[in-house]
């Protein structure tokens, strides 16, 4: 059966709202994200110290995708409060790896004892740093952390080796939001 539903979402101090046609910008003590939202069915409208989100006979398409919706700018609130941290473990036991930043482009040489370095740019938004053996990604977004860090792990896939015996790489070792293993 097709009911109104509405959904408020709390904007906590210090975080701050603008919205303007379907994009919606938070900035925070720690940083500044913004985002679009398009469905047909769902309306975002601001009212006082709320973001409220309202479907109108919501259908169950239209009840996912405010409850989409809903996740996603909880996710951005709490990532202008504290941003996503992602750590990576440098892992080289055949060849000594070199990691490297310079300016946006992340650079790993002598990955197998290959002489072309592997390279790819860091997205917008995205902060990352080396420390000895671990890589930090940081970010407002847990989707540019998250892409950042799965970027960098597949920058150092194997192919046509075995992965039992050769485990040099990039590893994910700590996601964002959870707890320590």
């Amino acid at each position: 059966m097709k009911q109104d539903l509405t959904e408020e979402i709390e904007l906590p101090a210090g975080v701050s709202v603008q919205h303007a046609q379907n994009l919606i910008r938070l900035r925070g003590p720690k940083g500044e994200v913004s985002r679009t939202f398009v469905y047909p069915g769902v309306n975002i409208t601001l009212e006082e110290n709320k973001i409220v989100l309202r479907a109108v006979k919501a259908t169950k398409r239209e009840k996912r995708m405010l409850s989409t919706f809903a996740a996603h700018l909880k996710n951005l609130i709490k990532g202008v409060q504290e941003p996503y941290e992602y750590k990576l473990k440098i892992c080289s036991g055949h060849f000594p790896m070199n990691v490297s930043i310079a300016g946006k482009e992340f650079t790993i040489k002598n990955f197998l004892g290959e002489t072309v370095p592997r390279k790819f740019t860091i997205q917008e938004g995205a902060e990352v740093k080396i420390s000895g053996t671990e890589i930090i990604v940081k970010s407002a977004d847990k989707e540019i952390a998250g892409q950042t860090a799965a970027s960098i792990e597949q920058l150092c896939r194997i192919t046509n080796r075995d992965i039992r015996i050769f485990q040099d790489g990039c590893y994910i070792t700590q996601k964002a939001g959870e707890p320590i293993a």
